[in-house]
């Protein structure tokens, strides 16, 4: 399954020391330029600049439909809306935590995730504990209200979509 991920999650994996996962199930993730901007040039020094640029399985591709990209800019900001497009552009799933970004992404089509997904994909998997994995991730500063907190490990969600498709790397 092709993967293309924002800003959000790229940082949060890296925070927590998973950002291994992606390679894991997706072999390669793809972000557009302004996600490497954001991540690597202008977050120099902070969490998640190093790992991304060291990464030679996460590829920076140019998003084509600028237009989309601009109508997108009204209501997100330029990284999502790189994302979503170059998401749609690729037929990919599309890695994104933005309340905001989710909801464009949805009512455009689109199969996403999120970081808190590919971290319940991962406990699916064995490869960590969720409870502790959820802490940590909160404790990096990550928003996750008591509430989603509890449904998530009460609930069992699953992320589905992404279930018996991905490539092992």
């Amino acid at each position: 399954m092709i993967a293309v991920s924002n800003s959000t999650p790229l940082i949060a994996l890296a925070k927590i020391n998973q950002l291994h996962l992606l390679k894991e199930f997706f072999g390669e993730i793809f972000i557009p330029e302004e996600v490497y901007d954001e991540v690597v040039l202008r977050g120099s020094g902070l969490t998640g600049a190093s790992e991304v640029a060291s990464c030679s399985w996460i590829k920076t591709e140019p998003v084509a439909n600028r237009l989309a990209v601009d109508a997108l800019c009204i209501s997100l900001d330029k990284g999502e809306a790189e994302a979503i497009v170059l998401s749609r552009e690729k037929d990919a799933l599309l890695i994104i935590d933005d309340g905001d970004g989710r909801k464009s992404a949805k009512q455009l089509g689109l199969k996403i995730t999120g970081t808190v997904g590919i971290l319940l994909l991962a406990s699916d998997e064995g490869m960590l504990d969720l409870k502790d994995a959820l802490n940590e991730l909160k404790s990096a500063g990550f928003r996750l209200s008591d509430r989603e907190y509890g449904k998530i490990m009460s609930l069992g969600c699953r992320p589905t979509e992404l279930k018996g498709s991905q490539p092992r790397a």
